[in-house]
């Protein structure tokens, strides 16, 4: 870290070096020591900004959920139309995509999650999502239909189809196109 670093800049780079290593290696596998390693500092300017482990996983996963709060802020603020269903689709698509580690993160440590207070925040802004896509005027089918929609964006910019000659955004632009469709009246 350069000293002329700011510390949004150090938290945020934190953050991603500790999701990459939490990504490939697991969450339980991790050390804070090699994050600091990795971030070629000390385990003490380590801690000046995050005590645990634990602490830059809720900062991460904090990020993230603001970013969902707004998506579904600005829903909220919309009238009720297949077309704002459809624009949320597309925001939470871009959103998804720039957190692909954090969703590989999600799909590989879901037990650790499970014992965390984050996993249930995560729970609550998919409840946010799907309250933005659908409504009790709809048939269950089309409710259901939302809540798939956001599984698809989730799965296509996650997992993908690994086992096909498609590039990631390829899948991820497939999702899409998935997901708006099952977006209806």
């Amino acid at each position: 870290m350069t000293t002329r670093e700011r510390p949004r800049d150090t938290r945020a780079r934190i953050q991603q070096v500790a999701l990459d290593l939490f990504a490939e290696h697991g969450y339980e596998k991790t050390a804070l020591r090699e994050i600091a390693e990795k971030l070629g500092v000390t385990k003490a300017a380590l801690y000046y900004h995050f005590k645990t482990k634990e602490d830059i996983l809720v900062s991460i996963f904090t990020d993230s959920a603001e970013q969902i709060d707004e998506l579904i802020e600005w829903a909220r603020a919309q009238p009720p139309t297949v077309e704002t269903r459809r624009e949320v689709i597309r925001r939470y698509s871009g959103l998804m995509r720039g957190n692909r580690k954090l969703l590989q993160f999600m799909h590989e440590n879901q037990p650790t999650l499970r014992d965390l207070p984050i996993g249930e925040t995560m729970k609550h802004r998919m409840a946010g999502l799907f309250e933005v896509l659908t409504d009790d005027g709809q048939s269950l089918p089309d409710q259901l239909r939302g809540r798939l929609a956001v599984f698809a964006i989730s799965f296509g910019t996650m997992v993908g189809m690994s086992d096909t000659k498609h590039s990631g955004d390829e899948v991820a632009d497939a999702a899409v196109e998935v997901a708006l469709d099952l977006i209806r009246e």
